[in-house]
């Protein structure tokens, strides 16, 4: 799960609505232009000269991400995937099952934004006790896959910080303290999974949060 670091969890939420649809139609979207696309309908001074990947704490920097619609994913479902122009010889991408209820989401904070994507399945076993609403799980930062978007000072620590070491990403745990692995070795040692099982199941993730793939690595 992801929340800012100083744990006050976001301040807004902004829905965006068949953003998948959308998404279909178009093929591709990166998240640079969909930035550009929110400013332009809602003037909300949305800046960024770099995003991070956040899949269940993993977080792999890039100078973009884009979103796009997949025909079919693995095991012949309808997919879709989020690439990441990574920092340096990385390769980081995810494909989603389309068949899940998905809902997409703009957060915001003083200083941060993020594009969040959080399923019915995923609020319904993790966080429907706790929360009467999807929207009010992700202001608390309650979601396991989003794209930070970072500008300035904020976006050059991110990318010193991935370029200190040769793993393909760093881990930020949810007291927002890092670990930077040295190595992908160490990195793969810490998530206890495999390139290989990554791949196939997305780290061995369960089912209802309906990652179908997921590659993360250096060369």
């Amino acid at each position: 799960m992801s929340a800012p670091t100083d744990q006050r969890g976001w301040q807004d939420l902004l829905e965006l609505p068949e953003f998948l649809d959308q998404l279909e139609e178009r093929g591709g979207l990166p998240v640079m232009e969909l930035l550009e696309d929110l400013n332009d309908q809602a003037d909300l001074g949305l800046e960024a000269d770099g995003v991070v990947y956040h899949d269940r704490g993993i977080r792999v920097p890039g100078y973009d991400a884009t979103f796009v619609h997949e025909r079919t994913g693995a095991r012949g479902r309808p997919a879709f995937s989020v690439e990441i122009n990574t920092v340096g010889p990385r390769n980081a991408w995810a494909k989603f099952d389309r068949t899940l209820e998905w809902d997409v989401y703009l957060l915001r904070t003083e200083g941060l934004a993020a594009i969040a994507w959080l399923s019915d399945e995923e609020y319904q076993v993790e966080e429907s006790e706790m929360f009467d609403s999807k929207e009010q799980a992700a202001l608390a930062g309650r979601f396991s896959f989003g794209v930070y978007c970072y500008a300035g000072d904020a976006w050059a620590e991110q990318r010193e910080r991935i370029q200190r070491t040769d793993a393909p990403a760093y881990l930020q745990r949810e007291d927002g303290s890092v670990m930077l692995p040295s190595t992908q070795s160490e990195f793969y040692q810490l998530v206890d999974s495999s390139p290989t099982e990554f791949r196939t199941s997305g780290g061995n993730a369960p089912s209802y949060l309906g990652v179908l793939e997921l590659e993360i690595t250096i060369d």
